[in-house]
C-alpha cells in the first residue's frame, strides 16, 4: 500500500495520470517448472480410470506454486521490455528512455498501476501488455484497495468513503451521531507539541 500511495503522490506532484489494468486469469499465464499432479475433477472422472491423476502443465488458482509462477512470468516479461525492478520494493518497476522520459509500473497480484511523463511510452506499454496477456484496460485509476481516486487536470484527490461506509454498516453504526474532533482545526502537531 505504501508504494501505491507513493505513486499517487508522485503523479500528483508531476501532474501525471495513473492508469490501471487487470490481468485476466493471471495465475494461468505460466507453465509450471515443478511436476504437479492433481486428482481428476469430479465432473471429469474417466470411468474405469478413477484411480488415475492429471499432470498440471499450467498453474491453477489455489495451487501454492501459482503466485510464484505468475510473478516470475510478469517479472521476465517486464525485464525484456526494458523495465528495471526496484531492489527495495519488488512490486515497483521503472523504465527510462534514451530521451530521459520515465515510466513507473506497480504490481499488486493481477493488477497493474502505471504512470509516467510520456503518453507514447504508456500507450506502447498498454498495447504490448494486451498482446502478451489477456488484460482488461480499466483506464484511469478510480478505485484501488479501498482508495477512491479522482484525477483532475490540476491534481489527484483520494478518499476512503466507500470503505468507511462499509465499516459503519459492518458494525451497525449508520445511525450513530458524529462528534467533532477535539483537536482545533488547523493545528499542526509535531513531536515537540503544538506549533
Amino acid at each position: 500500500m505504501e508504494i501505491v500511495r507513493l505513486m499517487i503522490s508522485l503523479a500528483a506532484q508531476k501532474r501525471w495520470k495513473i492508469f490501471q489494468m487487470d490481468v485476466k486469469s493471471a495465475f494461468l499465464n505460466d507453465n509450471l517448472k515443478e511436476v504437479v499432479y492433481v486428482e481428476q475433477p469430479a465432473s471429469f472422472v474417466v470411468k474405469g480410470e478413477e484411480e488415475k491423476v492429471c499432470r498440471l502443465k499450467k498453474a491453477l488458482y489455489g495451487l501454492k506454486q501459482a503466485p510464484r509462477a505468475w510473478n516470475s512470468r510478469i517479472d521476465d516479461y517486464l525485464s525484456q521490455k526494458g523495465f528495471i525492478r526496484c531492489p527495495y520494493e519488488h512490486a515497483l518497476y521503472v523504465k527510462k528512455s534514451l530521451q530521459g522520459r520515465v515510466m513507473f509500473a506497480c504490481l499488486y497480484v493481477d493488477d497493474i498501476l502505471f504512470t509516467g511523463d510520456d503518453p507514447t511510452i504508456i500507450q506502447d506499454f498498454m498495447q504490448s501488455m494486451v498482446k502478451e496477456f489477456e488484460m482488461t484496460d480499466l483506464g484511469l485509476m478510480t478505485y484501488f484497495l479501498g482508495l477512491e481516486v479522482k484525477q483532475y487536470s490540476d491534481g489527484i484527490f483520494i478518499s476512503q468513503t466507500k470503505y468507511a461506509t462499509k465499516v459503519w454498516k459492518k458494525f451497525a453504526m449508520e445511525d450513530c451521531c458524529p462528534a467533532d474532533n477535539p483537536v482545533a482545526y488547523g493545528t499542526k502537531l509535531t513531536k515537540e507539541g503544538d506549533v
